[in-house]
């Protein structure tokens, strides 16, 4: 069973070993576990939907509950404090395009609001129905999953677009296929989800990122339905997949993704090198980018996600071997982890890993194995199971991601950590924060930050940390130089940042855009701030 107010399958769950307990009290400081608010109590509170009958929709208050929140923070406080003070008024359930029109009509006789709903996973604040007296609908896709069309000769596979990942790839799997996208929410979030959010997997280094994979589709709008054909390239004026990717569910619903896959890989493999320093390990991964190995992966741990990392691994004796085995290698207390990734042809990869190896050896790194690799791979999709844990243990967790040039990636990381522990300070709290490069680029790099702090035992107390915390490192990406949003797109909770990387013109044109889709609001989430 999906948990209603937590990550994932609630019969999953992460262990939180004592060492590392023992770590996060001593950055962080002692807390108490919380007493969350019961899913009956706040069904129970719900006002009424505002809206009349209809075949296709249900006014279930579980059901609302579900398809109001993502996985934002702000979400997990609303619904683990019970502090709700609103959800859709109706949850429509879509099997075809045809549905999505009928819903859509609907909403227009009815001056009500659709937002698209599928995996559910957002973390900025896209499924949060905006403040609004008008009705609001969450259409939900997921039983639009289905693989429509599979050409061979050109490598295209036509989904509807409500397909979670999972499901995805065991189709193309059954067909010796593979569409390589593997966000950290794989299991969850859905090809629609990532084509409107601009999504990017962990290993886009081989496959490229969503906007590289996406060949055509078709978007129901209010005003009637953008179909994209697929060409293999195109100088016919300004590409209108670009209107479709970012757009977050405020032009139209997307129904149906036709994206480029690929054969399965003969050879799959991921790698571990521990660098003394990050000036060395950035500098080695900037130039393993920048010579274009046929690698799938590069994701690069700064000092202190490394310690965390390995703190959390548990096996205290094999650890302790692995920190003597580097010490006497001149790699300690400042050490940084890269795991990298060969994957495809059995002759590419084995010639990739060795030039590979080559340059790291070159910047200081030492090679460890496939085993910190594997073990990365194996629990890739269930880390985020950790959040549960730590609230469990009376901590919240919060992320922060963005993308910069190279010559600016170190001050990034080091001013968005900084910014962050500046802003709880403020409140008397202190925040165990660290970093990893998940994306690398020849141009530059994503900076991907994670955040621990303490509970606090209001919702109010919780929301003002986040809300300085978030607010604090918003602005420090936007000063030193970087997108909002390399992975996670800007939903409402990076709205008020996006105009400062859009510009005023831009920010109009984009108004002109929805007027022209959607003229009577009818996608009016308040995603994109639009």
């Amino acid at each position: 069973m999906r948990r209603w107010n937590g990550w994932g399958d609630d019969s999953v769950h992460s262990i939180l070993n004592t060492a590392a307990l023992q770590f996060l009290q001593e950055r962080v400081g002692h807390t108490t576990a919380p007493s969350d608010a019961a899913l009956d109590a706040v069904t129970q509170r719900l006002p009424p939907g505002r809206l009349p009958t209809h075949p296709k929709l249900s006014t279930d208050n579980e059901a609302r509950v579900r398809a109001s929140f993502g996985q934002s923070l702000p979400d997990w406080l609303r619904l683990r404090f019970g502090h709700i003070d609103r959800v859709v008024d109706a949850v429509a359930f879509a099997e075809s395009a045809e549905d999505v029109r009928e819903v859509l009509a609907f909403a227009h006789t009815q001056q009500a609001i659709v937002i698209p709903y599928a995996g559910g996973t957002s973390v900025v604040g896209h499924l949060t129905p905006p403040k609004t007296d008008r009705p609001v609908i969450s259409l939900n896709l997921t039983r639009m999953n289905r693989l429509l069309h599979l050409d061979r000769s050109s490598q295209l596979a036509t989904f509807q677009a409500g397909v979670a990942g999972p499901d995805l790839e065991a189709q193309l799997r059954a067909h010796g296929y593979t569409l390589g996208h593997f966000p950290q929410s794989f299991e969850y979030s859905t090809l629609g989800g990532w084509i409107v959010t601009r999504s990017s997997g962990q290993q886009s280094l081989r496959y490229g990122r969503i906007e590289q994979l996406f060949a055509g589709g078709q978007l129901e709008t209010p005003t009637g339905p953008l179909t994209l054909p697929t060409f293999p390239a195109s100088s016919a004026g300004p590409d209108l997949r670009e209107l479709v990717l970012g757009s977050e569910g405020r032009l139209g619903v997307l129904t149906e993704a036709t994206v480029r896959v690929t054969p399965l890989p003969a050879v799959e493999q991921f790698h571990a090198v521990f660098f003394p320093s990050w000036a060395q390990a950035e500098t080695a991964v900037r130039s393993l980018v920048q010579q274009r190995l046929p690698l799938s992966m590069l994701r690069l741990s700064n000092e202190l996600e490394t310690l965390t990392s390995l703190t959390l691994a548990g096996h205290p004796r094999l650890i302790a071997m692995l920190e003597k085995y580097l010490g006497m290698r001149g790699i300690k207390g400042s050490k940084c982890l890269l795991l990298f990734g060969v994957t495809g042809h059995g002759a590419t990869c084995r010639s990739a890993l060795r030039s590979a190896r080559d340059i790291v050896r070159q910047f200081g790194g030492m090679p460890v194995g496939k085993t910190f690799g594997e073990k990365w791979k194996a629990n890739r999709f269930r880390s985020v199971y950790l959040r549960n844990t730590l609230w469990e243990h009376g901590y919240c967790a919060d992320t922060v991601e963005t993308a910069c040039d190279w010559p600016k990636v170190e001050t990034m990381m080091r001013r968005v950590e900084a910014a962050a522990v500046e802003a709880l300070a403020r409140f008397g709290e202190r925040v165990h924060t660290y970093t990893h490069l998940s994306h690398v680029y020849p141009q530059g790099s994503s900076v991907y930050t994670t955040f621990v702090f303490r509970r606090a035992g209001t919702f109010e107390e919780n929301f003002n940390r986040w809300q300085a915390m978030k607010h604090a490192v918003s602005q420090t990406i936007i000063d030193v130089g970087g997108t909002i949003s390399h992975q996670h797109g800007v939903g409402k909770d990076h709205a008020p940042y996006l105009s400062a990387e859009k510009g005023p013109l831009g920010m109009r044109t984009l108004s002109e855009l929805v007027r022209q889709l959607d003229p009577d609001g009818i996608m009016n989430s308040g995603n994109l701030g639009l």
